[in-house]
């Protein structure tokens, strides 16, 4: 195959689908998202049969436990698409809309319209349920987009891009407003990253690895998050049964996704009282605990070095450090952060007004599991990705992060004096 070609042709078909998607009304996207919902609901056997197979090779290949766990298709996976997909559908549709309208000194009228980006690369690893995610998400903000899965996943991905075909096709819509790219040749990355004629931004989802990757040699804008360190901080003034929860939530609920804790920081006057319990209770689930000096006076652990506390384990194992206060926390959290997603557990309110103000994470939450950071619990219905970035989308980005805005000058004949 000639990549190059093969790519070219891609992007043309997906700038001349971003054309009429962008002027499709909302009814007919809905019954398009609807459409898909119910060609996946009948063709779940293939989806499951394909995905055998990728998880037979993965397996063969050596791929570990975490993840098997994202690459894996199953009944329960397949409701959450076509939930997804549902309520994707049900959302308010923010292509179009007019906003901030104010007249000017001059007579015209001044207005903001949201619209599309245009055309979307998405390059993800894994998990093929973001095939659904993302072309519900960009069909819906009006965006044509090419996806690009990764090789673990390719008969996966294949079968979901049936059952898509099929609900554009039922609905008149182009079916190259979505489009998976076929090979699993890794040059088909380096053409799509640097596309600036046909592709209007890059949203990466995978490992650390891809997405330095990505940032370094992309020529197409992209919205990324390298790392997801997240934090769990037990103030001295939580409920410690509640803390208990979160912190147990937040590490072992799944491991390897981007929202798990992968530190856990405990003041250090209820260190003694939570440690013990949460340590039993890890260890029940086949955590590995890496602690400081004055975690392991407390609980039985292995020592955690310097590289811990800047590691996305992704894996059950979680480093823990004993802190004297919110402060050392929050300080802890700027030095090794990612920016993705951090907890405290307080009834303080002083103190989490100041954790969340002071924090800079794309999510900061108060007495709740690092887990919600998600955009399906945000109710976004899915999500493109989840962004560290500050500029133009943050945190999970749903449909208004898949569109921007425009001037619109309403006039009445004025002429510039």
């Amino acid at each position: 195959m000639d990549i190059t070609s093969y790519m070219t042709e891609l992007g043309k078909q997906a700038r001349a689908a971003a054309r009429l998607i962008a002027t499709a009304n909302s009814d007919t996207k809905n019954a398009a998202l609807l459409a898909i919902a119910r060609a996946i609901d009948s063709h779940r056997n293939d989806l499951l049969a394909a995905n055998a197979s990728d998880m037979e090779n993965g397996r063969a290949n050596g791929l570990d436990a975490a993840l098997l766990d994202r690459l894996e298709l199953n009944e329960a996976r397949i409701n959450a698409m076509i939930e997804g997909l549902k309520q994707v559908a049900e959302l308010p549709d923010p292509t179009g809309v007019i906003s901030d309208r104010q007249v000017r000194p001059s007579g015209i009228e001044l207005a903001k319209m949201r619209v599309p980006l245009g055309v979307v690369g998405i390059i993800y690893e894994s998990r093929p349920n973001v095939t659904v995610d993302a072309a519900s998400l960009c069909l819906k903000s009006g965006n044509a987009t090419i996806l690009r899965g990764g090789s673990e996943a390719i008969h996966s991905n294949r079968a979901i891009a049936e059952c898509i075909s099929l609900g554009l096709a039922e609905t008149g819509l182009p079916e190259a407003a979505v489009q998976v790219i076929e090979t699993t040749d890794r040059a088909a990355v380096g053409e799509l990253i640097t596309m600036t004629e046909y592709v209007d931004v890059i949203v990466p989802r995978g490992g650390k690895s891809l997405i330095e990757r990505i940032s370094r040699e992309a020529r197409v804008p992209v919205i990324k998050h390298l790392d997801g360190i997240c934090h769990v901080y037990i103030d001295d003034k939580a409920n410690l049964d509640m803390a208990f929860n979160i912190a147990l939530n937040a590490k072992t609920h799944r491991y390897g996704v981007c929202n798990a804790m992968e530190t856990l920081l405990v003041a250090e006057a209820v260190a003694p009282d939570i440690l013990p319990r949460l340590a039993d209770a890890y260890r029940a689930k086949g955590v590995e605990l890496r602690g400081c000096e004055k975690t392991r006076a407390i609980i039985d652990c292995l020592p955690a070095s310097e590289e811990d506390w800047s590691t996305e384990y992704l894996a059950p194992i979680l480093s823990i450090k004993v802190v004297a206060n919110m402060d050392e926390a929050m300080d802890h959290i700027a030095n090794y952060g990612s920016h993705h997603t951090e907890a405290i557990v307080t009834n303080d309110e002083a103190r989490s007004s100041r954790f969340i103000t002071e924090v800079d994470s794309s999510s900061v939450m108060i007495n709740a599991s690092t887990r919600f950071a998600d955009g399906f619990e945000y109710g976004l219905g899915a999500e493109i990705g989840i962004s560290t970035d500050k500029i133009h989308a943050r945190g999970p980005v749903g449909l208004e992060g898949l569109t921007s805005q425009k001037w619109v000058v309403y006039g009445h004949g004025e002429i510039r004096q």
